[in-house]
Order: structure tokens, then sequence, then C-alpha cells
């Protein structure tokens, strides 16, 4: 992981599947890969950049073409315009088009002006404005995705 390191609660349920509680859902979840990377997501919006927890949803679910989806997390101003989709993925999981295309398919119902696909150690993150994505350098504090 190139996030900052998070200081998080961790349980073994009643069949023995290890478990982290995520802040955003207050309860504990399955820890799977792709789960370490969005809590690691999770806890780096809210301390290195500065998003309101309350501004944070995780697995929101939406409708794409009448199937139901869920995007993995999705930050929010203060008048609940969406503002960026986050895609999480596994560390093993390469990030490519396909990624790219998923969160740019969620972008169809919520129009966001920000995307971001993490793995954990690769980022992109996209500024949707006009006809091409712009690819930005780092991740915009919290400030910034609400200017638009």
């Amino acid at each position: 992981m190139n996030f900052p390191a998070i200081d998080v609660r961790f349980r073994n349920n009643e069949t023995g599947v290890l478990q982290v509680f995520d802040m955003v859902r207050r309860k504990f979840v399955v820890l799977s890969p792709e789960e370490w990377v969005r809590q690691h997501l999770i806890h780096y919006l809210v301390y290195h950049r500065e998003v309101p927890l309350s501004m944070v949803s995780v697995e929101k679910q939406l409708m794409l073409n009448g199937t139901r989806k869920r995007t993995d997390v999705v930050v929010f101003n203060s008048k609940l315009k969406p503002l960026m989709i986050i895609e999480c993925k596994a560390p093993s999981v390469e990030l490519d088009q396909k990624a790219v295309n998923q969160a740019l398919r969620y972008n169809l119902t919520l129009q966001v002006p920000y995307l971001f696909i993490t793995n954990g150690r690769q980022h992109v993150c996209l500024r949707i404005d006009g006809q091409e994505p712009e690819i930005l350098k780092e991740f915009p504090p919290y400030a910034v995705l609400t200017e638009i």
C-alpha cells in the first residue's frame, strides 16, 4: 500500500472470519483485499484530504441500464451532490481501461466531476470536464472538490 498507515479495529466473527471496523458504515465487515484498500482510502480521505466523514458513502446503490450496481465510495458536498466516484480494487488487480470504464459507467448515473480508481499501489484520478477526462497528478483536497 502506498497510502499512509491506518489505525483500525479487527475482530474474528463467530465463524472465525477476520473483520475490520468500517467507520463509515459503523460496523465490522469482512476483510477482503479490496476492503483493505477501501479502508485505507477512507482513512486517507478523512485524515489527509479533509473530507468530512458524513460526506462519504460506501457501497451506494444505483441503477445502470435497469441493473442494480454499487459504487465502492462516493464523496458528496454539503448539499449531498455527488462530487467523486471512487472505485477500489484488490492490490493484485491491475488498473486498466476496464477499471476506468467501470467508474465511467457509474458516472452515467451520478454525473460527478471527479473519478478516482485505486488498487492501493496505483491510483488514477480524473477530472471530468468536457469531452476528454483530465488525469490529475494528485488527489484534490476536499475544498478543491467542492469548488465546482
